[in-house]
């Protein structure tokens, strides 16, 4: 006996039932076929209470204080399965806002992590082809600041000096001394000395070719060095590199030319303005980032090799969209859904297709049109309102007084 008695509901709970399958007949159903002026000649589909009190009726019918109902038109009520209706004083409680939806133009904000490193084509090194001894340092320090065509060291070079004296021999006849020494980069005034009948030097100096700061040398005062060997690697500093690591998935939002902020841990209150000029064309494997390449102009020297970055571009999507307030987006990991204000404390749940997200907007690629209203603020409210009369349409499906036949 026990276990039948468990088995059974309640007499509270075959009540409660009962009053909610009546209660949605009423207010789901179309029982009235009776006609209105206020509704055009249409039909009528039930009345409201006319202080937006919960309770309707069939029929026409006043409140206690003499109040003739609200009759609410059949077509009136196309309404979407699962609209809710709530109150006009309920809906003040919960502190409902809405927002007119407006096709409006947006623009993602892509964040990276980045390393400055200098510009590729702004370095140099100091390899001469030919070889010899260091007999006067005059740059000798890594980080000295060099200008265009400035002497870096003084040089004893055995070749040169042999070519310099076949020159002075062979002057006014036909002799190879002046190309080979052109070949070797001999400086063109100590060239212009020898046609003049000068003494040849001794030792030539070895000119910077390009301006900037030393950063690496490997010359010394007295060593002998061979043929190519690198002794000065000279970099202008004015512009450097900055290299982020953009996402995947964010890759379709970044193009060259777009602008670029940066900062550094070093002055993050000062942001850098840069370019994007070159997206690499492979991903990593690992990290599934794609490489940029920003250029950003370092007139004063402050952004150094190495240093970590930050990066923010701001990346703008083509054209005016549809979109709306992200806290109107209602988002449980299967389904996305924001609430239509329908007017008089309705509200449809409307199912929408969503795009990209940008601060405070998410673009809205189906389900809205311009000049709906969605609500922003009491979502979830209303929302555990809306999920709970799905439930009960799913309940009274196939019972006696239900949709099902």
């Amino acid at each position: 006996m026990k276990s039948v008695a468990k088995s059974r509901p309640g007499i509270a709970g075959v009540v409660l039932l009962v009053v909610i399958i009546a209660t949605m007949a009423v207010t789901g159903g179309s029982a009235s076929a009776q006609t209105d002026p206020a509704c055009g000649g249409g039909k009528v589909k039930f009345y409201r209470n006319p202080m937006g009190a919960p309770d309707t009726s069939p029929v026409p019918k006043k409140d206690a204080m003499n109040m003739a109902y609200i009759p609410v038109c059949e077509d009136e009520t196309g309404d979407a399965a699962g609209t809710v209706k709530i109150s006009l004083d309920k809906v003040q409680r919960l502190g409902v806002r809405s927002e007119e939806v407006r096709e409006r133009p947006l623009a993602r904000t892509v964040r990276a992590f980045a390393t400055v490193q200098f510009d590729e084509r702004r370095q140099s090194v100091v390899a001469p082809k030919f070889g010899g001894w260091i007999e006067k340092l005059l740059v000798n320090a890594t980080g000295d600041t060099v200008t265009r065509g400035q002497p870096l060291f003084e040089v004893y070079s055995p070749e040169l000096n042999v070519l310099q004296q076949e020159f002075m021999l062979s002057r006014g006849t036909q002799s190879g001394a002046e190309g080979r020494l052109r070949n070797l980069d001999y400086p063109e005034s100590d060239l212009e000395k020898l046609r003049r009948g000068e003494r040849p030097p001794r030792t030539i100096a070895v000119p910077a070719p390009t301006a900037g700061t030393v950063i690496e040398k490997t010359a010394v005062a007295g060593m002998r060095y061979q043929p190519g060997e690198t002794l000065f690697r000279i970099v202008d500093t004015s512009v450097m590199w900055v290299l982020a690591e953009v996402y995947e998935q964010d890759l379709a939002f970044v193009k060259a030319s777009d602008m670029a902020k940066v900062t550094v841990n070093a002055w993050p209150d000062r942001p850098f303005p840069g370019r994007v000029t070159f997206i690499y064309p492979s991903v990593d494997k690992e990290s599934r980032t794609a490489r940029l390449r920003i250029e950003v102009a370092n007139p004063d020297g402050l952004l150094r090799a190495d240093m970590a970055a930050t990066v923010e571009i701001e990346a703008p999507i083509p054209g005016q969209w549809v979109a709306v307030p992200d806290s109107a987006v209602i988002d449980n990991g299967k389904r996305q859904i924001v609430l239509v204000e329908r007017g008089e404390g309705r509200f449809e749940p409307r199912p929408v297709r969503l795009g990209v997200r940008v601060p405070g907007y998410v673009q809205v690629l189906e389900g809205l049109k311009p000049g709906e209203r969605v609500v922003t603020s009491a979502t979830f409210l209303i929302d555990a309102e809306s999920n709970l009369r799905a439930a009960l349409a799913a309940f009274t499906q196939g019972q006696p007084g239900g949709d099902g036949k």
